[in-house]
């Protein structure tokens, strides 16, 4: 217990030890050259680790489509194929519609032929749910063909398996979308619409990725950049992510601090589903007859989601991570000689005389006085030193001794 207690107070120092060996010296310099190569080319220019970042972008989007379709004989404007009409950073494009009109709350047969088909009222139970209402437990006519279970509901049941052809014209609707950014860190603003632009070249612009500042983006374009083909995405629907990313290197000028732009289909996984492919919704239009019925149309929509993502990074030089990052690398450079320490005392010839050589035990021993009379005459205690040169076989250490 004492020579533990012992041995743990004591105390450590570095001694230095020239060793003359080119293979060791040769080792040394590289592996401090590749830590000082990482520390100047990946961490300061590459990462740029002298500055701090700011990545809590604040971001407003406003979005507005401009295109008239014909569709039904019908000429579509934007209150009839954007929703949400609010302008906001996710909207829909509605391509195609499936329309039942004139539906009311009454009893009729259920349109799902495959779900609900009967040949008797023993095969409708009373109060079970079907695709479009509730079952009355009665099995009657769909058609000439068929027998359905009657349900009570919105009749007409909705038929929406009914193929219809997309409106072409989408193709060619513009959206305009307009971004700001703020870094909040650093008070810096920016945004996609310059305060140079003017009005004729807002309507005379298109964008493209040699011409980012446009604000106009035909969505023919948009899916082009996303690989995606018109016809096919307007037919099932789908979404597609507009993202605007944003790297400010604060430290140059405030022009070179520019939106990058890119396009991609977000639901891309289901298009290779047999069931649930593409993007569509339900909604209804409400009305109410002279009499009070109330009756309603349902619409099932199919159409080309778009959702505005807005993220960015914005750095400047700092005095604390550059302060911080010298200091790793200093640091780290001692790793090279840790290294080398390993490969000399373990692995080269004559590991056992360099660990005689580096580590060295110092013990302080007072000696007894000799006589009582210096002790009276207040002289000092002589201490003597002997180095006793010896060589621990275990530990290879080097011992120099004390004692009077």
């Amino acid at each position: 217990m004492i020579g533990c207690v012992r041995d743990f107070f004591t105390y450590e120092t570095t001694k230095s030890v020239v060793v003359k060996s080119s293979t060791i010296g040769i080792f040394n310099r590289v592996v401090q050259l590749l830590i000082i190569a990482y520390f100047v080319g990946w961490v300061f220019l590459h990462e740029k680790a002298y500055q701090v970042r700011d990545t809590s972008i604040e971001s407003t989007v406003i979005t507005k489509v401009k295109g008239l379709g014909l569709y039904n004989n019908r000429v579509m404007d934007v209150a009839d194929y954007v929703t949400p009409a609010q302008g906001a950073s996710m909207f829909c494009i509605i391509t195609k519609l499936i329309s039942t009109e004139d539906q009311i709350q009454s009893n009729c047969a259920e349109s799902e032929v495959k779900k609900a088909k009967c040949t008797n009222n023993s095969n409708c139970t009373e109060g079970a749910s079907a695709p479009n209402g509730i079952m009355t437990g009665r099995c009657v006519d769909f058609d000439n063909s068929s027998k359905t279970c009657e349900i009570r509901g919105w009749c007409p049941a909705e038929i929406d398996s009914l193929k219809i052809e997309p409106m072409m014209e989408v193709e060619n609707f513009t959206i305009f979308i307009k971004n700001s950014i703020r870094f909040p860190l650093f008070n810096f603003t920016k945004g996609t619409l310059l305060p140079s632009i003017t009005v004729d070249e807002i309507k005379n612009c298109n964008f493209n990725m040699s011409n980012i500042y446009c604000p106009i983006f035909r969505v023919g374009d948009i899916l082009s950049f996303a690989h995606q083909d018109f016809y096919s995405i307007a037919n099932e629907g789908g979404v597609i992510g507009v993202k605007i990313n944003w790297v400010c290197d604060l430290d140059r000028s405030a022009e070179e601090c520019k939106p990058a732009f890119s396009f991609t289909r977000l639901d891309a996984v289901s298009q290779s589903n047999t069931v649930s492919k593409g993007y569509n919704f339900r909604f209804a239009k409400y009305y109410k007859s002279q009499n009070g019925t109330e009756y309603r149309t349902l619409i099932k929509a199919f159409g080309i989601r778009f959702d505005i993502i807005v993220s960015g990074t914005a750095r400047k030089f700092s005095v604390i991570p550059t302060l911080i990052n010298v200091v790793a690398a200093f640091t780290t450079i001692g790793v090279g000689t840790v290294l080398c320490d390993i490969i000399l005392l373990n692995f080269l010839k004559g590991g056992d005389k360099y660990k005689a050589i580096k580590f060295e035990e110092v013990s302080e021993v007072t000696d007894s006085l000799s006589n009582s009379n210096e002790l009276y005459q207040g002289s000092s205690t002589q201490l003597s030193v002997q180095q006793l040169g010896k060589h621990s076989e275990d530990s290879g250490a080097y011992s120099i001794g004390q004692h009077g």
